[in-house]
């Protein structure tokens, strides 16, 4: 199981009340909310490994360099990504709360945590579960090695499983054509302008009658050849072929061959994570969560 770790903490920090805090009122919602939705998803999907996969660079070089409005809108005033304050001093306790647990964590300097994912996905013989409300990672679904999304827009509690079939039959592509439909009708969350005039409905059209937006690119280019939209397409053409190297996740991030992504048998540091329990006030999301990975104490 593959977690996209911030679009879970995300999701439990706008869906658990701001009212849930620590003993001396600290804001604990999100690292409470993320510790129950694993322990659930943990419960329905039973993975014998887990890695908790993280954003090491929430808006990489490689893509604003050839895509300068990516995710611009989500920059904040100093420069960093604009989360809400109260989430903010939540991350680090969440992530020493999963190193006293023992659980897996990993980013990669550089990349997404989209890009880690999809290269761990890659490299498993399956089945491999990827957790996310991010439908950018439709494009790893594979019903050939069992990849499958455990889509959670709506809340783990109404948590879809995405296969092959799901994605042809919202989309009329395969997986791996998701992103060439995302380039086209844009993304305003991830700053994405899309094509003027293409939607949903008209790009899988066009991505699904060509293959691809590298050749529907191409025969728009050919002028004795009819392809709709054709003026849209050629006057866009420089944000969509930017868009092609910005888009799309990467499979060949240089994450650690030797992970030890096994659920473990026990506690790694005991005596830390009671210390944290206490001090944030997480006994019942930590009980829920060790009951669920049949983690004891030492």
């Amino acid at each position: 199981m593959l977690l996209d770790s911030a679009s879970l903490y995300f999701r439990a920090f706008y869906g658990v009340p701001s009212s849930v805090t620590s003993p001396d009122g600290h804001p604990v919602n999100a690292v409470r909310g993320f510790l129950d939705m694993v322990a659930r998803l943990v419960d329905d999907r039973r993975p014998g490994r887990l890695v908790c996969c993280l954003d090491e660079d929430w808006r990489p070089a490689f893509r604003t360099d050839a895509l300068p409005s990516y995710k611009l809108h989500r920059v904040s005033p100093g420069g960093g990504e604009d989360v809400p304050a109260a989430l903010v001093p939540q991350v680090p306790v969440l992530m020493d709360v999963l190193d006293a647990v023992g659980l897996c964590r990993v980013g990669a300097a550089g990349y997404e945590a989209d890009d880690v994912i999809a290269t761990l996905a890659a490299r498993e013989p399956g089945p491999v579960d990827v957790v996310t409300g991010d439908r950018d990672l439709f494009a790893v679904v594979d019903d050939h090695r069992d990849v499958a999304v455990v889509y959670v827009a709506r809340g783990v509690a109404r948590r879809e499983i995405v296969d092959g079939s799901s994605v042809q039959s919202r989309y009329g592509v395969e997986p791996h054509q998701y992103a060439d439909v995302a380039i086209l009708r844009g993304d305003p969350s991830d700053g994405l302008p899309g094509v003027p005039g293409i939607g949903e409905k008209t790009a899988t059209g066009l991505v699904a009658r060509y293959g691809s937006l590298e050749r529907l690119l191409a025969a728009a280019m050919q002028a004795d050849t009819p392809v709709p939209k054709r003026t849209a397409l050629l006057e866009h053409r420089d944000y969509l072929r930017a868009a092609l190297s910005v888009v799309p996740v990467r499979t060949d991030v240089p994450v650690p061959a030797d992970l030890d992504t096994s659920v473990p048998g026990h506690v790694t540091d005991p005596e830390t994570l009671v210390a944290l329990v206490d001090r944030w006030g997480l006994a019942s999301s930590m009980n829920r969560l060790l009951n669920a990975l049949g983690t004891g104490m030492r």
